[in-house]
């Protein structure tokens, strides 16, 4: 065993020994224990420098506008390809020719189709002014009929008022005959009477009789005259009725004939309508062969190729960057600080391929950033799992560089609050967010506004 006992023990004393106390006493011993004290002083000094919170994030080059980013051209119709009028590289401006494809749907391969279709539409034009003058005639007929009719109908109201008046002078004439009739009765019975007395002779009564019959025979044929005069009244009457249902009759079928016509008349205008709009369509169409610049820049890249290739409705044919745009950056934000991002924040970025020095906490010591500016806000995420942030140059700021390319990397950082370095790592060994804040600058801007 072990004779490790307290009453074994012995205390060494170190000023004893002289080799201990010389290498004790050494002065470079000294030195390092300043230096030692020194950078800790340096330390805990450092802990209560300034440190500016700040936001990264990461991205690539953009353009502010969504009409100048790089865009792809695309086909109309289906077509076969004949012509390239450019190639990768080319400079063109808005409207200028790409590429000629020619017809592949057996509809459209008469080369007369536009203008037969035209003669379609005039001949059409033709039929529906011819329709509207039948209908104009037929209208005028029936104005015709119309007025014609009035003029019969006035005819048999004078006929029956012809026939009143003759019935009038025929009842007048037959009481005047009646008249006379008494007056002849009376006569012969005077005449019979005298001639029995022996005062009137024979011959006086037989003249007297004559009288008679030829009154009784004329009362008769004013009866009949009376009733002829009635007959023609009921017949001037049936007239009227008879011309009413006649004239109707032909003003309705000319009602008809004109309806027709109008339906006639309405379906060719259809046809036109119809026919007009194939026209234009044709029209449109026959300038879809030849594919153009949608706005003015470079040809990036050809993605067909060759001479003869079919190809469908709506195929990528070039890759065209615009010549002009405005450049802006799209990082990216963890969800955790994009409470902290706003519009018209500030942003320092750097750019892939440019020499820079950055210090986050620090950027007045930062060398090779640029400033910006947020302009907009993703509210969605994206499938990184980050918030889409894009930034445009700040006009207050020294200028990108010009020769920045679409697509480059990009770094940013968005810069908050200063606060103390113990704070900032105190904060980050937590986990906590940095501190929410917003430049007084822009909150008397907004309350200016």
């Amino acid at each position: 065993m072990l004779n490790i006992s307290k009453d074994n023990q012995i205390l060494i004393t170190p000023g004893k020994y002289t080799s201990i106390t010389s290498v004790a006493r050494r002065p470079h011993y000294k030195l390092l224990n300043r230096i030692i004290i020194g950078f800790l002083i340096f330390l805990i000094a450092c802990l209560f420098l300034p440190w500016t919170q700040n936001i990264s994030g990461s991205g690539a080059v953009t353009t502010l506008k969504p009409d100048h980013r790089p865009q792809t051209v695309h086909n109309a119709i289906a077509g076969r390809i004949e012509k390239w009028f450019v190639q990768e590289g080319d400079y063109v401006k808005k409207g200028d020719t790409i590429l000629f494809i020619s017809e592949t749907k057996e509809d459209y391969f008469d080369p007369n189709l536009i203008a037969n279709t035209k003669q379609q539409v005039n001949a059409k034009k033709m039929a529906f002014d011819s329709y509207g003058n039948k209908v104009n005639s037929l209208e005028l007929q029936s104005e015709s009929l119309a007025t014609e009719r009035q003029l019969k109908l006035q005819q048999a109201h004078n006929k029956i008022k012809q026939a009143h008046l003759k019935i009038k002078s025929d009842s007048m004439d037959l009481e005047a005959i009646k008249t006379q009739l008494r007056i002849a009765r009376t006569q012969f019975d005077r005449s019979t009477a005298l001639n029995k007395e022996g005062l009137k002779p024979l011959t006086d009564v037989e003249q007297k009789r004559l009288k008679l019959q030829e009154a009784e025979a004329y009362i008769i044929t004013q009866d009949n005259k009376l009733l002829s005069s009635k007959n023609e009244l009921i017949n001037a009457k049936v007239e009227i009725n008879r011309i009413t249902a006649e004239y109707a009759e032909k003003i309705s079928k000319s009602q008809s004939d004109k309806f027709t016509a109008l339906s006639t008349q309405y379906d060719t205008e259809a046809q036109v309508n119809k026919l007009e709009n194939q026209y234009v369509n044709y029209s449109i169409r026959n300038g879809l062969y030849y594919i153009t610049a949608p706005q003015s820049g470079y040809v990036n890249r050809a993605l067909l190729a060759g001479i003869g290739e079919t190809i469908k409705e709506g195929t990528a044919i070039v890759s065209i960057m615009p010549a002009g745009y405005d450049i802006a950056v799209e990082t990216y934000v963890d969800p955790i600080d994009l409470p902290l991002v706003h519009r018209g924040a500030k942003i320092r970025i750097w750019f892939d391929g440019w020499p820079r020095i950055v210090f986050s906490g620090w950027p007045g010591l930062s060398y090779g950033t640029f400033g910006g500016r947020v302009v907009a806000i993703e509210n969605f995420i994206s499938p990184n799992g980050k918030y889409r942030v894009l930034v445009s140059p700040d006009g207050d700021a020294e200028k990108w560089p010009k020769e920045l390319s679409i697509g480059a990397g990009a770094q940013s950082i968005a810069l908050l609050e200063t606060v103390p370095v113990w704070y900032e790592i105190w904060r980050n060994l937590n986990g906590f967010p940095p501190n929410f804040y917003k430049d007084a600058n822009d909150k008397n801007s907004k309350e200016k506004k």
